[in-house]
Parts: C-alpha cells; structure tokens; sequence
C-alpha cells in the first residue's frame, strides 16, 4: 500500500479530484445561487426589478453536464469520481485500492469546502445565502430522505460500475456523457425532496461554509449505503467476477497493476471500459 504514495501518478489523480470538485461545485452549486439575483423588469431603470422561481430542469443539468465535462477533462488522469460514493462504489467493485480512496474522499471534501468558499465571496449580496445547503422539503421526514438520497445514488453508482466495467466491449458513445445525464436524472427526481446531496463531499462543502449541519447525516448515510448497494448488486449478482477474495484483496491493498504500469511521467488511469 505504502508503495502508491511513491507514484507520481498517484498524486496526480489526488490533485485532479481536488481542483475538479473545485471547478463542480462553483459551476453547479453556482447556476442554483443565480436564480437568487433579480433581473432588470427594465433596462432604463436598474431598480426595477423582476424577481424568478428557481428552474430545477436548468439546475439538474447545470450539475450533470458539469461532471460530464469534468469527467471528459480528468477522467484520463484520476477516472473522475468527484463523488465519495462513487469512490466506495469503485472500490468494493475494486477498481481502486483503499488507500487511494480515501485519498480521493479527503480531496473531494476539502475541493468542495474551497468551491464553496469562492461561492460564498462571489454571492456575499444574497441574504441568507443557503450557498446550496441540503435539507428536507417540508413533509419529508428523515426516513423519508434516506431512501430518496439511497435510490438516486443507487442508480449513479450502478451508471458507473456498468459503464466503467473493463469485461464489456459493448459500450458506444460517451460514457461521461450518460454518467452526467444519470447525475441529472437524480436532480430531477430529489430536488423537490432533499435538495438532492447524492454526493456526500457536495453536501459536506455546503455545511461547513453555512455552518448549518441539521440532517447532514441524511446526506453521507444515504449515498454511501446507495453506492455500496449498486456496486455489490452489480458485482455479485448483476455481472458477477470470477475473481477470489485474495485477487480482490491485492487491489485494496496495492491498486490495480496496470494503473501504474508505464513510467511515471507517462501514467494514465483511462476511465473506459477495457
């Protein structure tokens, strides 16, 4: 395990995660802050102003073309995971080793914490600047949440082991495009529920900067159980391995060899099926 942190290419997918998860949180948390800012009624008068209900359809896709984007950036370098349960996902389907994931987890929440922050100094006009927080729609309990957050994070993460499975040679077009439309479909449905958090580091940013944490535990509990549930199904009775324990337990521990075959100043983790 000890022997990844002498990779180069190691840090390099750490540092991707982190600026990425920047770049994802200022564009997609940024499109839902916007609504907040009344347009002109009237050009010639400034203080006239019309104000405007928030577009979920603009949000949703503001978050799902953002990772597609970022994905189709990064993907190459870290595999574009910007999400913890699409890490834990990747890793029981051992993609990664544990190391490296919780590397990424760490760099994906201190990555939306500085996202936010830049949020927070660019909307200081807002007033009460929520700065994208999560919580309950009013009626929703807390159970309630945990299963919308489990089912939206259950079809991401079964999106991203089916489409990143190395076995298939059937997959055409692009995969970070269907994985960001699969983002957006889970806006589309939980926006009106929780906010949709769907990624725990997301929520995690928003909280820290708001300094408001009431349910945040909805937001880690939920996604995580969704992306260790897709990533099991999948793996054991979806599309089963061949592959033992022992087999399973040199990726958690070493990573998987051929991410670090090649030199260092030429190592690549391609995020396509192979």
């Amino acid at each position: 395990m000890a022997s990844e942190l002498k990779k180069k290419a190691f840090w390099r997918a750490v540092i991707a995660e982190f600026l990425a998860m920047i770049l994802f949180v200022f564009i997609s948390i940024g499109a839902a802050l916007g609504v907040q800012y009344p347009i002109p009624a009237d050009a010639a008068n400034a203080t006239n102003t019309d104000t405007r209900q928030q577009d979920i359809v603009k949000v949703s896709l503001a978050f799902g073309l953002a990772i597609a984007t970022l994905a189709q950036s990064v993907g190459h370098i870290s595999g574009a995971h910007l999400n913890p349960a699409v890490t834990l996902g990747c890793l029981l389907s051992c993609q990664i080793s544990i190391l490296k994931a919780l590397m990424y987890i760490i760099a994906q929440c201190l990555g939306a914490v500085v996202g936010t922050a830049i949020l927070s100094g660019i909307t200081t006009q807002i007033s009460n600047n929520s700065l994208g927080l999560n919580g309950l729609s009013n009626g929703v309990s807390q159970g309630q949440g945990l299963g919308v957050e489990i089912m939206v994070t259950f079809q991401l993460v079964l999106c991203v082991v089916a489409i990143t499975d190395r076995r298939r040679n059937d997959v055409s077009g692009s995969a970070p495009l269907a994985i960001g439309l699969s983002v957006a479909l889970g806006h589309l449905i939980a926006i009106d529920y929780t906010g949709c958090g769907m990624n725990p580091a997301r929520s995690f940013g928003s909280a820290v900067v708001a300094k408001q944490f009431a349910n945040h535990w909805i937001f880690w509990v939920g996604p995580m159980i969704g992306g260790a549930a897709a990533a099991i199904i999948y793996d054991f009775i979806l599309s089963p391995r061949t592959s033992d324990l022992t087999d399973r337990m040199k990726v958690w521990t070493n990573g998987q060899v051929e991410e670090y075959e090649l030199d260092d100043d030429h190592a690549r983790v391609e995020m396509k099926p192979k």
